[in-house]
């Protein structure tokens, strides 16, 4: 009995911190491959307002937004990774 309980303890355990990264992480798929963004850690090392101008909202991102101004311009900036490869995994 106690096996199962430990057992079913450690199973939420896991649910709980794959749920907790899960929300603060979106994948965009694409042909280069796929690209994770960890809000949570972007969050902090910036501000809300670098990216979300005025009241904060999801952000619309697509190919030339994330080669330029939202993403790319930003990681230049900061000595952040900009190779393909950094982003896009296969």
């Amino acid at each position: 009995m106690k096996k199962l309980v430990v057992m079913l303890m450690l199973i939420a355990f896991a649910t709980g911190v794959t749920l907790a990264f899960a929300a603060d992480t979106v994948t965009y798929d694409n042909k280069q491959g796929k690209v994770t963004f960890n809000h949570k850690v972007h969050g902090e090392k910036l501000k809300c307002d670098a990216c979300h101008k005025g009241t904060p909202a999801k952000i619309a991102v697509n190919k030339d937004a994330a080669h330029g101004a939202v993403c790319k311009d930003c990681h230049k900036e900061k000595n952040a990774p900009t190779k393909c490869g950094d982003c896009h995994k296969k």
